[in-house]
């Protein structure tokens, strides 16, 4: 399977971007934060030997992928992945619908993983079009009254068809200790929603159709014990939320899509082997962090804008918004994250960003295969568009010039870009694009100084949240 690539070109500028002596003069550290990051922390991890200044350090989800495939390698039935196989297609022919329950990274590396793979209107589609698989949404992300009262109607609502699976919903509530309050309602709400649609055999049933992913012990594992809940999946420890997306976290609404797991973990681990192993100049995660850090130390680019060119993309960019904030953005320091899709923002953000403030950098995101045949813009008897001209021609050729003429227009008015070129969309490229990010986001975080890990910050919103609701 090919690998994502790099290109850095649109940033090489003595004018508006950076010099490959600059980049150059940064290989010994960028190599030094390699080796930190490939031998010396999972030293550290497994001997318990952390240093003060690296605590908490939750860097397990680096090698979690080789871990996670070996161990189904092993013994597949009572591995994690094995059983998150075996309660998802177990579960195809029973319900047609999953909420899944989670804040942050506790979803939204699923919702990425759903959008960019998955017909961009699964939940419309008829039972047998979906290949019986359910459903998705995803809720415990907000306190949106509204919004919530809105998605429990529809789960009472069922599917279209009149058989029991197709009356049935399942929930995945995703939370390492059941204490954010935001999943932790939606949760009491949903299961609420949930016992009462399956009445007479709640009290026999209930335990099935909740699948908790959480920690070994608090809130909710203790809820799941009390609920009677058949399977309960791990957030691994040593796997920060925002990096939990390879874990059962991303991996259990995946396989309930029936997504390719195996793959998505096979290319994680071929974006590990080449961040190991590629020279400092070939080096995809390594050229990105040197490129967009140097952007930022010597042209001030603040504001970081990840330029998504496929509407499937849209929430792997929101993913990686809150990766990069919630790890970097710390200590007055970290480029602020923002992501865009095009060509629609084209005619919304794209005149600030050409011609209003200097302050960023543009790093698209772009598909060079797509899944579907090239529509042509196809011949007409009422040309009164003036399109004729261009019949022949496809969607994928009109979104090649628009990039070519967008990042031509950029540079015009001394705006850097690069380009990351993705194979195609499968969750084999998911996995590089995940770790690759991941990854990165780390290296840069200790290019600056400070530790990628934990999120302090968001803890003082929710001690805050608690205090103002007369909670200690």
């Amino acid at each position: 399977m090919p690998l994502l690539r790099f290109d850095p070109s649109g940033s090489i500028n003595s004018d508006f971007g950076i010099t490959e002596d600059q980049i150059a003069g940064l290989s010994d550290t960028l190599g030094n934060l390699r080796t930190e990051m490939v031998e010396t922390d999972q030293q550290q991890y497994e001997s318990g030997q952390i240093p003060e200044n690296k605590q908490p350090l939750d860097a397990r989800f680096f090698w979690l992928p080789e871990e996670q495939l070996a161990a189904y390698q092993s013994d597949r039935a009572e591995s994690e992945l094995g059983r998150i196989f075996q309660v998802a297609n177990g579960m195809h022919n029973e319900i047609d619908a999953v909420v899944v329950l989670g804040i942050g990274g506790s979803y939204m590396g699923a919702r990425a993983m759903m959008e960019a793979c998955c017909d961009p209107y699964h939940n419309e589609l008829t039972r047998a079009a979906r290949g019986s698989k359910p459903r998705m949404y995803f809720e415990g992300n907000n306190v949106d009254n509204d919004a919530s009262s809105a998605l429990w109607h529809r789960l009472k609502a069922g599917g279209s068809g009149p058989t029991e699976a197709e009356q049935r919903f399942a929930i995945v509530v995703i939370s390492k200790s059941g204490g954010t309050m935001e999943t932790a309602v939606a949760f009491r709400q949903c299961l609420a929603a949930l016992e009462e649609s399956l009445g007479d055999q709640a009290a026999s049933q209930l335990g099935r159709f909740v699948i908790p992913v959480t920690g070994a012990q608090g809130k909710l594992h203790d809820l799941a014990s009390a609920i009677g809940c058949q399977q309960v999946f791990s957030v691994p420890e040593g796997v920060g939320g925002r990096f939990s997306v390879l874990s059962s976290v991303g991996l259990m609404p995946a396989a309930m899509l029936g997504l390719d797991c195996m793959k998505l973990l096979e290319g994680a681990v071929a974006m590990n082997e080449h961040f190991r192993t590629a020279s400092y100049e070939d080096n995809v995660v390594l050229q990105y962090v040197a490129v967009n850090h140097l952007l930022a130390k010597y042209r001030d680019k603040s504001i970081r804008v990840m330029s998504v060119w496929s509407k499937a993309l849209e929430s792997v960019g929101l993913w990686y918004d809150q990766l990069l904030a919630e790890s970097n953005g710390k200590e007055g320091l970290g480029v602020t994250p923002l992501t865009t899709v095009n060509t629609r923002d084209l005619h919304s953000r794209h005149q600030q960003h050409q011609q209003g403030r200097n302050d960023k950098v543009f790093n698209n995101v772009i598909v060079e295969n797509y899944r579907t045949d090239p529509l042509p813009v196809g011949h007409s008897e009422r040309n009164q568009d003036e399109l004729n001209d261009l019949s022949d021609r496809t969607l994928p050729e009109i979104m090649a010039a628009a990039i070519k003429g967008t990042n031509d227009a950029l540079h015009e008015d001394g705006r850097p870009t690069t380009d990351i070129l993705l194979p195609g969309i499968d969750t084999h490229v998911l996995g590089q694009l995940f770790q690759m990010l991941m990854i990165a986001t780390v290296i840069e975080g200790r290019l600056l100084g400070i530790n990628p890990y934990g999120q302090p910050g968001v803890e003082q919103y929710k001690r805050n949240m608690n205090k103002n609701l007369g909670r200690t």
